[in-house]
């Protein structure tokens, strides 16, 4: 624990790293609808650095807020969690053949 408090962990999926050195991270949270009870799914985009550019999209990251490094900039990547799995590529159907 640091003498300034807890930082604060979330965990999202990188949608984004076309940046140098960033990546967009969605956050979702689950929150209960006051009148309705019923539960709703709630989205956030964030900026966090990524000083090795090794996040891809797709990417399960844990992000910690730090310092501001930037405008908008306010969290880092702390690690990977899991890649997805990459998806196998189709061969394109034969020209001509409908399969009827």
């Amino acid at each position: 624990m640091s003498e300034r408090g807890v930082t604060k962990q979330r965990e999202g999926v990188v949608k984004t790293n076309r940046m140098t050195k960033t990546v967009v991270v969605e956050l979702e949270r689950i929150v209960l609808h006051a009148r309705y009870k019923k539960y709703l799914r709630r989205r956030t985009k964030v900026k966090a650095h990524d000083e090795r550019d090794q996040c891809q999209v797709g990417d399960r990251v844990v992000i910690v807020e730090c310092r501001p490094l930037s405008r908008q900039k306010r969290w880092r990547v702390s690690r990977i969690l899991n890649r997805p799995a990459a998806a196998a590529p189709q061969a394109p159907a034969a020209p001509g053949n409908t399969g009827v």
